[in-house]
């Protein structure tokens, strides 16, 4: 009977219960909202309330394992694509075409040739019909496969949160005379221009500029329900990267190992990217040496675990500075006391993500994702076909109301281990009852014929 009951349970522990969602007429809306630079420990450091009112109907994902390089575009892009930068193309906030001598910069991205090695999210889904919208999101101003989203605004710092969220929530609602959007992308420059400017561990400033985050996630809870979206939406709250603290003691000048005049500096700190004029082994050899927090690499030598090799535009050499330093040409001062872009080992570089609708479990918490699991997970929520991407819903779907998910690996573990204690139980008492039966054999006279003679007189 036991083993009966435990083959049950590993032959049901992918199985999808039915949810509410399958009654209804085609997949919930659902908001994406990012707020830049949230680092994940954050959330121990400051209160929250808002925030965490809202995981606490909802998902936690304590920290979000993002992608190399820990820069706000390439992160951004991976999210609504599942891609790794190199896949994607979008490598960091400055990149350089030696084909065609063309330069891309975080503040001038609207070419779209940088932009559609992919498909993001709010593309994909308009060809199942779905009206899609993106407030100022990274890349969402670019026409990308001939089409942008159903509505867009470009970047305007100036524009404040509670327009933003004003107008996302009427795409949502729509017009009447047409259906609101599936999908929508909200961006918020907070906290990440206050740890630029203040640095991760300035308490005071970022209590404050944490404060209004918070403030914003609970005008989005409360405008959500004013219009009635509340209950019948899926909202995931997220961020890119994190924050490490910057001190001018901590400063790497390349001008210090090599002359100036033999490279040409695509991208600076904390991952420099460098074209050398003349021998390639010559410039590395001399930046290997450079700096003991300063990692040089070939471009055939980047570490697979960073995903950040196949792609044109990654250029020969790429130096990596150790968490904390920064890499210039030249000078002692800092522009900055806070910086990310730095390995996305780190958990200083990692954010979080929290999520709550009827889609999403309520109460649940789990240590680590990674981020480009987030993109097949609204791709399901979506019913939408994903693009081919570098995540999984493996893990992701045990965020799902509608999904079990226990540990399938510790699950077969324990019903082998008790299949193999049953085992050796009923072979232990085969054995004893042979045993028994051996030791007990009654005792038999021998027997001896009449005519033979007696071996003792």
């Amino acid at each position: 009977m036991l083993l009966k009951v435990l083959l049950g349970l590993l032959c049901g522990i992918t199985a999808s219960v039915a949810g509410d969602d399958e009654a209804q007429q085609g997949p919930l809306p659902l908001l994406m909202v990012s707020f830049d630079g949230f680092r994940a420990d954050y959330l121990q450091r400051f209160p929250m309330p808002n925030l965490k009112l809202l995981y606490s109907q909802g998902v936690l994902v304590e920290q979000l394992t993002n992608v190399f390089i820990t820069k706000t575009f390439p992160n951004h892009y991976t999210l609504v694509t599942g891609l790794y930068a190199e896949s994607h193309g979008i490598l960091s906030s400055n990149m350089y075409d030696p084909v065609s001598h063309k330069h891309f910069h975080a503040s001038q991205d609207k070419d779209p040739m940088w932009w559609s090695k992919a498909q993001p999210l709010w593309i994909t889904a308009l060809d199942y019909g779905y009206k899609t919208a993106a407030m100022m999101w990274p890349g969402s101003d670019v026409v990308i496969s001939n089409r942008t989203a159903s509505h867009f605004l470009l970047y305007d710092s100036n524009v404040t949160f509670l327009q933003r969220v004003g107008n996302v929530t009427k795409w949502l609602v729509g017009n009447g005379k047409e259906p609101g959007v599936k999908f929508a992308a909200l961006y918020w420059e907070e906290p990440d221009k206050s740890g630029h400017k203040y640095g991760p561990e300035n308490t005071a400033a970022m209590s404050k500029v944490l404060k209004e985050v918070d403030d914003n996630i609970g005008l989005l809870v409360s405008r959500l329900k004013s219009s009635g979206l509340w209950g019948r939406i899926n909202v995931i709250v997220t961020s890119d990267h994190g924050m490490t603290q910057l001190s001018t003691e901590r400063i790497i000048r390349l001008d210090d190992c090599i002359n100036p005049d033999d490279y040409m500096l695509v991208d600076s700190s904390p991952v420099a990217a460098l074209i050398p004029h003349k021998d390639p082994k010559a410039a590395f050899t001399q930046l290997s040496k450079c700096h003991t927090h300063m990692t040089a690499y070939l471009k055939t030598d980047i570490p697979d675990r960073l995903h950040y090799q196949n792609n044109k535009y990654i250029q020969p050499i790429i130096l990596v500075a150790d968490e904390g330093w920064t890499i210039v040409q030249r000078g002692n001062t800092l522009s900055r006391l806070g910086d990310h872009g730095y390995d996305n080992s780190l958990p200083s570089m990692h954010p979080f993500m929290a999520a709550a609708g009827p889609s999403f479990r309520e109460g649940y918490r789990m240590g680590n994702l990674n981020s480009v699991d987030i993109y097949p997970l609204m791709c399901h929520l979506l019913s939408v076909p994903p693009q081919p991407n570098n995540g999984s819903l493996t893990q992701a779907r045990c965020l799902l109301a509608a999904e079990t998910c226990e540990d399938l690996s510790l699950i077969i573990s324990l019903v082998l281990g008790i299949l193999l204690v049953l085992a050796t139980i009923t072979l232990f008492f085969r054995w004893r009852r042979n045993h028994r039966r051996s030791r007990s054999q009654p005792f038999q006279r021998l027997q001896v014929d009449d005519d033979e003679e007696p071996l003792f007189e």
